[in-house]
């Protein structure tokens, strides 16, 4: 059977997929919890924690190691645009079917996780997260909350932009994008820059640059009257069923701000 992937390349499934290869963390924690566990992952594949330690390992998904996934066979490998280098994944695709997502939007993801489910025939399970997850961003009040500033990386800072996911997350829970239209996913973005700018909240991710507290206070100098606080980043960047603690602790996070 032929299946269009999210960047609208076509891959053909003689059968149901058995030994499956997964290049980025949300989809390896979906594939778990669909009850189709990965025969490989990467090194940052950590959930679910109980699976991650006894699991085989094929290098991080900027730097996948070719020869272990070869070594494999997989049936199929899903992996992701953006998280994988495109030249890994064109030599791949000379040898296996790779399926990648392209994700912008929670749409997106609840989009993936169907079309994930209908790859490993488990598609009453996949379209139930889903729902699940549809119904959890579109019911309830989304306060406005003001314009946020939401921080990846640190000397440089570096932010989420527009034109990602993380800001589909913000949006759904009342916050504005500080970032202006620009072309970057992820500008690099001076104090001053951050000054002009002046949000209302700054939002310190825990990944990939894991901000701590000493980072609130350098920047609650700089900003006295924003709001600096550390945020979970896999509540902001994962769009897999982790999902599901999105929906649940960011309206708990954040109903008194």
């Amino acid at each position: 059977m032929d299946y269009n992937d999210q960047t609208n390349y076509k891959i053909t499934l003689i059968e149901v997929p058995v030994r499956i290869v997964s290049l980025v963390p949300s989809q390896t924690e979906l594939l778990y919890y669909l009850g189709t566990p990965p025969v490989g992952q990467t090194i940052f594949c950590y959930h679910p924690r109980n699976n991650f330690t006894k699991s085989i390992k094929v290098g991080g998904t900027k730097k996948l190691q070719l020869d272990k996934i070869r070594s494999l066979k997989p049936d199929l490998i899903i992996g992701n645009k953006e998280e994988n280098q495109k030249e890994q994944i064109e030599e791949l695709r000379q040898e296996f079917q790779v399926w990648l997502s392209d994700i912008y939007t929670q749409e997106d993801a609840t989009a993936m996780i169907r079309q994930v489910g209908q790859l490993v025939d488990k598609s009453k399970i996949a379209d139930d997260l889903a729902c699940t997850i549809d119904h959890g961003f579109n019911s309830g009040t989304k306060n406005t909350k003001g314009t946020a500033l939401y921080l990846i990386w640190n000397n440089p800072y570096m932010a989420a932009g527009r034109n990602t996911f993380i800001n589909s997350i913000l949006e759904a829970h009342g916050y504005s994008n500080a970032i202006p239209e620009l072309d970057s996913r992820y500008p690099t973005i001076s104090l001053a820059e951050m000054k002009k700018i002046n949000p209302d909240y700054i939002l310190l991710s825990s990944e990939p640059y894991p901000f701590k507290n000493r980072h609130i206070s350098d920047l609650e100098g700089h900003f006295p009257k924003a709001k600096v606080r550390l945020v979970d980043g896999e509540l902001y960047s994962w769009y897999g069923p982790r999902l599901l603690k999105t929906i649940e602790s960011l309206r708990e996070q954040f109903s008194n701000i």
